[in-house]
């Protein structure tokens, strides 16, 4: 079960499958040696300078290699998505970008950092129509956490905890815009922590390679990054404390948490075991409050 959206497809080199032959001619890698990868959290194919991947929806992976075409975002490295022959961005349900060098790295403040330098520069961006009909596991949790859908959750699963979370909730007025909800274990580092760079400009920028949107607050965002980072990375909880001067932080991490306990309530393949790290979030995150 993915921390992050719950529903990673299980498809392309994660169950063994080949990239087909008409997708890699579309992408002019026909001759290339398909290499299986994972990249950015989804498994998919390096041929040579190209990375292809099965998408688990079309219209967000066209969405989302619409925008990445042209965003620009102060010190952070973007995958650029890369159109077939004939001009799409997705060809039966596989798309392309650039390969960018670099690995996921426990490194959650650099990843917080990263998290608010991309999403000043989504600021621009306009809602995607698409987010309106979408009715699946992640937007129920999300509409949950918000309080803006009733849904019906597991209670060994997270139910129980969840009710015990909202109860805490209060008003949080902060603007919203396209954020990347799906950050934890996908950007790419190459090269030494930001803190301990010391400015030789040795090591290249993080990479993002894929946009997976919401639209809520920038510092919502930012603290999905910190639950998933206490949940299941093993960040240190100062990482609690290190962000506190992000606006209306305590209520945007409880949001956060709850997010991520409705998600966990919902699936199926959750038990109270795989609860334990949420658990463990929780405590953290409710001695803010």
């Amino acid at each position: 079960m993915s921390t992050a959206t719950g529903e990673r497809p299980a498809s392309a080199a994660g169950n063994g499958a080949e990239l087909p032959a008409h997708v890699r001619t579309a992408y002019g890698v026909r001759e290339a040696e398909a290499v299986p990868i994972t990249y950015g959290g989804l498994p998919g194919f390096r041929c040579d300078d190209v990375v292809i991947r099965a998408v688990p929806d079309n219209a967000v992976a066209a969405w989302a290699a619409r925008v990445l075409d042209s965003l620009r975002a102060d010190r952070l490295r973007i995958a650029r998505p890369l159109r077939s022959s004939d001009g799409r961005w997705v060809v039966a349900g596989w798309s392309a970008c650039q390969y960018l060098r670099g690995e996921p790295a426990d490194r959650y403040d650099d990843l917080v950092a990263v998290s608010l330098r991309l999403h000043a520069a989504t600021a621009s961006v306009r809602r995607p129509r698409l987010l309106d009909d979408r009715d699946d596991l992640v937007a129920r949790a999300d509409g949950a956490a918000w309080g803006e859908r009733t849904v019906t959750l597991d209670a060994d699963t997270g139910g129980r905890l969840f009710d015990v979370l909202a109860a805490r909730r209060r008003p949080l007025k902060l603007p919203s815009q396209v954020v990347h909800g799906d950050l934890f274990g996908t950007v790419l580092f190459d090269g030494p922590a930001e803190s301990s760079a010391g400015g030789t400009g040795g090591c290249a920028d993080p990479a993002v390679v894929d946009l997976v949107p919401f639209w809520r607050p920038v510092e919502w965002a930012a603290a999905v990054v910190v639950v998933d980072a206490l949940a299941w990375g093993g960040g240190d909880r100062s990482l609690v404390r290190t962000w506190s001067h992000l606006d209306g932080w305590p209520q945007a991490l409880l949001r956060a948490l709850m997010f991520r306990v409705a998600l966990h309530a919902q699936h199926p393949a959750a038990t109270p075991d795989t609860l334990r790290g949420l658990e463990h979030a929780a405590e953290l995150v409710l001695s803010r409050l």
